[in-house]
């Protein structure tokens, strides 16, 4: 029989013959189709998530109220912009960087969320832990001289800086203001390689961070739960992290359907750290990419939530993290 002269070959460059040529190729490179190591930790997470609902034991951490009501910036604000302020219904958040350090923002939450935990845990202003490697390892974060560095540079962040929390209440025609101004660490003792800013030896001694009274207090009396597995998830996304801290938070405080404003003084952009988010558009377009990136971690929040053009909608969560949160604290 004839050959059949429409057979492709790999001179040809029409049609299905350039399919022919990209096989050959992959074929030739021994190239393999393989998700990345950072993928699939995080699908290995998620299974553990979904395997485990109760969400308990080690992977019960802790928050502050001030940064669930008012998010920290999630990009470094410029170097000479060292005054940044969230607004939150009744509430008022003020923060003052160092003129050195400048103002905390992005993974420096994952920092704040760190202190929170170990002051529940140790009922104790004066924390103690291991070394830098044990707040890593805490987020699921590689180990290194980049990590180090960045570490120590947030942690330098958030000693230096000072935090103004107020709200106000009318009650029978009067007004009621309560502030309040700390710093949210006293003093600091962390040992580390000056070379490689890795792990010192044990003989180093222990690392310390001593809170101050009026942080480890507001601690103390406001402890916010969170599932350090969904933190450690939603860790290279502050936006996301903010957001899923939020909800949770606002679903478990009211137990019923609510809609919050987008926009205006009591809206939902004036309380997350987005200012470079200002336009309504811009917004809105953010709020349904983090709740996307929160969807497959912790889809019994994200499926209750919905995004309008002028509020977020919050469905009845009670059967979800609200049963969970008054669980933990029981």
């Amino acid at each position: 029989m004839a050959a059949d002269s429409r057979q492709p070959h790999h001179g040809d460059r029409r049609g299905v013959s350039c399919l022919q040529v990209v096989g050959d190729l992959i074929a030739e490179r021994e190239l393999e189709l393989a998700i990345s190591r950072y993928r699939y930790r995080q699908l290995e997470r998620i299974d553990r998530i979904r395997a485990d609902p109760e969400r308990r034991g080690t992977r019960l951490g802790f928050t502050s109220r001030p940064f669930v009501l008012c998010g920290l910036p999630m990009r470094r604000p410029p170097s000479n912009q060292l005054l940044f302020e969230r607004r939150n219904g009744k509430f008022t958040l003020q923060l003052l960087g160092h003129p050195d350090f400048g103002l905390p923002f992005g993974q420096d939450r994952l920092i704040l969320i760190f202190l929170a935990t170990l002051a529940v845990r140790q009922q104790s202003p004066t924390l103690r832990f291991r070394s830098g490697a044990e707040m890593l390892e805490m987020f699921g974060m590689q180990e290194g001289g980049k990590e180090y560095r960045r570490l120590v540079a947030g942690i330098e962040r958030i000693f230096g800086a000072t935090i103004f929390f107020g709200s106000e209440c009318a009650t029978g025609g009067t007004k009621l203001f309560s502030k309040a101004r700390f710093h949210f660490v006293r003093a600091t003792h962390i040992w580390y390689d000056r070379g490689t800013l890795t792990t010192c030896s044990p003989s180093c001694g222990e690392n310390v961070i001593e809170l101050s009274e009026e942080f480890f207090q507001e601690i103390i009396a406001h402890p916010i739960p969170t599932d350090l597995e969904v933190v450690r998830l939603l860790a290279a996304s502050p936006g996301a992290l903010d957001l899923y801290l939020w909800v949770s938070y606002r679903s478990f405080a009211a137990k019923a359907p609510q809609s919050i404003p987008l926009f205006g003084p009591q809206g939902l952009q004036a309380q997350l750290g987005c200012t470079e988010y200002s336009r309504p558009r811009r917004f809105r377009a953010m709020l349904v990419q983090w709740l996307r990136i929160i969807a497959p971690v912790c889809p019994q929040v994200s499926n209750r939530v919905r995004v309008t053009s002028q509020h977020l909608e919050l469905g009845d969560l009670s059967e979800t993290c609200c049963d969970w949160h008054a669980g933990i604290l029981a």
